[in-house]
């Protein structure tokens, strides 16, 4: 149904006052509803025209008072148009509260972030749903927002009615050239606000996605892993200075059970417990996903555990390795990696990696169980593990290459030339 607005003004004679003058009222008419109200103004009813619904005459009095209801006309035009731009239902409701002024608040966009990442605090410190990463990230995203707004409005804080293509589009820009984020970070901080906005919509405080048309694919990252040699040059070098032998032991450590960093800093010693093979396994719960994992113990993952058993801050705390903090790990594995003579940015998650590759995969481990030992919630993500594994596709082309050979000796190479089209 078509929505229509129409004005007029008129006197209502009824209340005139001891002086003879009539009051002027605004009639607003919304689909056939009306909105009347009075203009606080007095004229005499015998100098008003009905027809044209403003004073007659060309006095001073008469073109003042025709001016201000030509302006609360445009004021009512002007109110509709906002309402279509906002997608807001153009109907008798809606108008009557916007013109009277009873809508609801603008609800700023870094208002709304807050009162997200307050409740995700709330649930993470009763240990329900989130972990102390994920909050990281959307405070950290919050603060982006925070510098962009500033940036691109001049002003704290903005209206979420106000989101729009080219405020997404425009903060991709930021991202990458003020704050220099890679591509994927850029992706990941706007798929945070992005959750923002979609909690908005749900609640119905939004009518349309600023993220409708948006489309970016994440780029493929090469997952560094060490090699076979590189993995043996590490844990047979002896090095000269007790911290930078522990943190190749953790480090090893992580290579050999594929725990990321958070997960080995928790590992408790309560949570080594003897498997289904009568062998030590790790069970505990990936901080990131929470997800179950499940790993046997290796014999070099072992030795390094029972070698830091007995150290005072294991034997009292329960841990089972002492684990310093990620800066300062990251920090000595790079001095590592040079004493070593490692031509790559050695970090800790590449150990991760490692164990996904080099230890498990090229070494004929399923993928469905280096996917459970790893913790992850789907085979998809360990799938980028095995994309390039020379190794591998050597062992599984092997035999394919053996029938190849055999099948060459069997064939009859014939020395004719090449044959020609018959006129």
């Amino acid at each position: 149904m078509e929505n229509r607005i129409s004005t007029l003004f008129y006197v209502r004679t009824s209340k005139k006052s001891s002086d003879g003058l009539a009051p002027v009222y605004l009639r607003i008419t919304v689909n056939s509803q009306r909105l009347e109200q009075s203009v606080q103004r007095f004229v005499d009813p015998a100098q008003w025209s009905r027809a044209a619904g403003r004073l007659k005459g060309n006095t001073s009095q008469a073109r003042q008072l025709n001016l201000y209801l030509d302006t609360l006309s445009s004021k009512v035009l002007q109110m509709e148009r906002e309402m279509v731009m906002d997608s807001v239902t153009v109907n008798f409701s809606n108008f009557r509260e916007k013109w009277l002024g009873l809508t609801q608040p603008a609800r700023l966009l870094l208002e709304v972030f807050q009162q997200h990442n307050d409740q995700m605090a709330a649930l993470f410190r009763v240990g329900k749903d989130y972990c102390a990463a994920t909050l990281d990230r959307y405070n950290t995203c919050r603060d982006h927002v925070r510098a962009y707004i500033q940036w691109k409005y001049g002003t704290e804080d903005i209206d979420i009615k106000k989101l729009d293509f080219d405020f997404v589009t425009d903060l991709e820009f930021w991202l990458k050239t003020h704050r220099n984020c890679a591509h994927n970070t850029t992706l990941k901080y706007i798929s945070n606000l992005k959750k923002i906005v979609n909690d908005c919509i749900r609640k119905g405080w939004l009518t349309r996605d600023p993220f409708a048309g948006f489309k970016r694919t994440k780029q493929e990252v090469k997952r560094e892993a060490l090699t076979e040699l590189e993995l043996e040059k590490i844990g047979s070098k002896v090095f000269p200075t007790d911290r930078l032998n522990l943190v190749r032991d953790i480090f090893l450590f992580s290579c050999y059970t594929g725990l990321a960093y958070a997960d080995v800093k928790k590992l408790r010693r309560s949570e080594i417990a003897q498997g289904i093979d009568g062998n030590s396994w790790i069970f505990t719960h990936r901080q990131k996903t929470d997800t179950q994992s499940r790993i046997p113990l290796l014999p070099p993952a072992r030795a390094i555990m029972e070698k830091y058993q007995d150290l005072p801050p294991c034997f009292d705390s329960g841990q089972v390795l002492p684990v310093l903090s990620n800066q300062k790990m990251n920090a000595y594995l790079k001095e590592i990696a040079d004493v070593c003579g490692i031509p790559r940015n050695l970090t800790f998650h590449i150990a991760r990696h490692t164990f996904a590759t080099t230890v498990t995969l090229s070494n004929g481990v399923p993928i469905e169980s280096v996917s459970k030992m790893l913790g992850h919630r789907n085979l998809k993500t360990t799938q980028h593990y095995a994309k390039v594994l020379d190794k591998k596709i050597s062992e599984d082309m092997r035999v394919l290459q053996w029938k190849f050979g055999k099948s060459k000796t069997d064939l009859q190479i014939h020395s004719e030339g090449p044959l020609t089209k018959s006129r």
